[in-house]
């Protein structure tokens, strides 16, 4: 479905819901790239929404990596299988359930990525940097500024090399007398990797 080895997979190759979030296209090859992913790691995509995050995590670290996608949604994870069904990768499992209940029954990550939470952002970071091996790499999508603040004490002091992106992207939309330019909503990436 996707031959190329580069992330980005356009927004629209996804089954789509308009109940369940989607990272989009060019917001997730940042995240992805942020995540430094290798062949055969083991990778967390919390609040996995779509499963874009997912599918394109699988590309990366191959089969003999593995994806662990947890959404409490079951309509998410139903879209999640059904988008990795459509790209053929069998190497990721869906859990539905709660984020903080189930990543403690999870091995050691290489990498987690966290997406939408409910409201459990703050603890779901402070769990998840139990699960992730000594340098490996976290990747938070945000967009509220209240999740931002709650949550940069614990990565200052339990992670390095952090870094703050803000992710601004237009998208051009035809008209009837040209093509005009629409924003799309900032999302803050905070990348960092465990000490």
């Amino acid at each position: 479905m996707w031959k190329y080895k580069t992330p980005g997979i356009p927004d629209e190759l996804f089954e789509r819901s308009d109940e369940v979030p989607i990272t989009k296209e060019e917001t997730r090859a940042i995240q992805i790239s942020k995540a430094r992913l290798g062949l055969g790691n083991t990778v967390y995509d919390v609040g996995c929404g779509s499963g874009s995050i997912t599918v394109e995590a699988a590309l990366q670290v191959e089969s003999t990596g593995k994806i662990y996608a947890i959404d409490f949604d079951p309509k998410a994870v139903e879209l999640t299988k059904k988008n990795l069904q459509k790209f053929g990768l069998s190497n990721a499992e869906v859990i539905l359930g709660n984020a903080k209940e189930e990543i403690i029954k999870l091995p050691q990550a290489d990498a987690i990525f966290i997406g939408g939470t409910g409201g459990d952002t703050k603890e779901i970071v402070e769990l998840c940097q139990t699960k992730l091996r000594s340098g490996g790499r976290i990747v938070i999508g945000i967009i509220l500024i209240e999740t931002l603040f709650s949550i940069l004490g614990i990565i200052e002091k339990k992670f390095t090399s952090v870094d703050i992106t803000q992710i601004t992207i237009s998208k051009s939309r035809k008209t009837s007398t040209g093509t005009m330019m629409l924003a799309r909503n900032p999302v803050t990436v905070i990348s960092a990797t465990k000490i």
